[in-house]
């Protein structure tokens, strides 16, 4: 089935989302047209309500206005103007005969205008500029290019619809949203990580539950048989394949979302309390989900041996790609407010910058491993498990966010192009965190 996607757009824009999306196919649009912001909410309202989205597909501006309507659980991409939008605005000031500098730009990230005045030797100190920011008002924006221009020379990039309808007639004005190009490559990106997450979700996984020890009455074997019925009584494995693993073991294998949907979304494991309580043992659990039944099965494996070490009841979860989740504590007890917070942080720090939570979750257990490290976006990408043109896209996406720092360059050959050295910044970008941070690293 076609991924349903929603696009939310102001109306003087939808031209321009339309010619990008044209050449695509594979997925089903439903469209969202706004002419000022407090037409935002209601119609994104009806449209979330209305509509099974997959996915949806908007800008900085109707992503503030409507974020609280969002389900944690659907995939977002913000579109955020590019590089390649600002050399685009510089070359059509250059084909209308104006100076290259001064100029004014706001909603670019200073990062962005560094890269590119220097990439095209432009002044930097002569281009001005105010990234976005959830607070800003129109009238701030255009005061703030008044100031930068005051004298009445050079001219303003924005990509701000109501700046750019505001300033007209008092400066010269050029537009700096993104291009059909940057918007096809956020949906398209967009689109296959909805595909991604939908075969996430019916992967195949495996969960084993281990006795760390017997019961008071000493009955291992009676332990054993308690908390396999203890499993097949808990509604939500339901649907899942329970058996006998060893003498101290059970085996459960289904769908991984039977899984999300026991531990909380990998939170907390509350079978674990309940076989406590009801058969006075402390249980371990391992899950794993890989590319098969059997890898599924040796990830758990790892997993469990693994929630073992702690000593107490919890889980671990595995996947084949490296990702490691834990540890998970006991059934009655909701994770700390730290954990619910680091946990919100990383949706919501995924979704702003277009990527999945599991994908920042791997970019977090990286730098853990790097341990300050900087890397080469090949290396990047050979521990992603992705190629090196998508890892480049991957660094440049992050440090357009913050989340990954320039650290100079290296030259293992006398000839050839210097490879960049960047180091990866994502646990800054989620610092207020306590103890008992939910990522590790195997």
């Amino acid at each position: 089935m076609s991924p349903s996607i929603g696009v939310v757009v102001h109306a003087s824009r939808r031209g321009v989302f339309e010619e990008a999306v044209e050449p695509l196919s594979g997925i089903s649009l439903k469209w969202v047209t706004y002419g000022h912001e407090q037409e935002i909410r209601p119609r994104v309202r009806r449209l979330v309500d209305g509509h099974g989205l997959d996915g949806l597909l908007l800008g900085a501006v109707p992503y503030r206005a409507c974020r609280d309507l969002l389900a944690r659980s659907l995939p977002v991409a913000v579109i955020r103007s590019s590089a390649l939008d600002l050399a685009l605005a510089l070359s059509q000031a250059q084909a209308r005969g104006w100076q290259p500098v001064p100029v004014s730009i706001d909603t670019f990230d200073h990062e962005v205008v560094s890269e590119v005045t220097e990439s095209v030797h432009l002044d930097r100190t002569r281009a001005s500029c105010l990234p976005y920011a959830d607070d800003q008002t129109i009238d701030e924006i255009c005061a703030f290019h008044h100031r930068s221009l005051e004298d009445g020379e050079g001219y303003v990039i924005t990509a701000r619809t109501a700046v750019l309808r505001q300033l007209r007639g008092t400066l010269r004005v050029l537009n700096g949203s993104p291009t059909p190009s940057s918007i096809r490559a956020e949906l398209h990106e967009l689109a296959l990580r909805i595909r991604s997450e939908r075969a996430g979700a019916a992967a195949f996984a495996a969960g084993i539950f281990r006795l760390n020890g017997p019961g008071q009455s000493g009955d291992l074997e009676r332990s054993r048989t308690g908390l396999l019925r203890l499993l097949r009584a808990t509604p939500e494995l339901a649907d899942a394949w329970i058996e006998d693993r060893g003498r101290r073991g059970v085996v459960a294998l289904g769908r991984r979302t039977l899984f999300e949907r026991l531990t909380r979304d990998w939170l907390v494991l509350p079978v674990l309390g309940r076989a406590q309580e009801a058969l006075g043992v402390e249980v371990a659990a391992g899950f794993g989900v890989g590319a098969s039944a059997r890898s599924s099965v040796l990830l758990a494996e790892r997993a469990v041996g693994r929630a073992e070490s702690e000593n107490r009841p919890c889980g671990y979860l595995m996947e084949d790609g490296g990702l490691v989740i834990g540890p998970m504590g006991p059934g009655g007890q909701q994770p700390s407010p730290s954990c619910r917070e680091q946990d919100d942080r990383m949706r919501e720090l995924a979704r702003t910058i277009g990527l999945s939570p599991a994908t920042l979750s791997r970019l977090a257990a990286i730098e853990h491993d790097l341990a300050g490290r900087p890397v080469t976006p090949s290396e990047l990408a050979d521990a992603m498990t992705i190629t090196d043109p998508s890892g480049r896209r991957l660094i440049r996406k992050l440090h357009a966010h913050g989340l990954i720092t320039s650290e100079g360059c290296t030259q293992t050959h006398r000839k050839g192009r210097p490879t960049g050295l960047y180091r990866l910044a994502i646990d800054a970008a989620l610092t207020g965190s306590g103890e008992g941070h939910p990522l590790s690293a195997v």
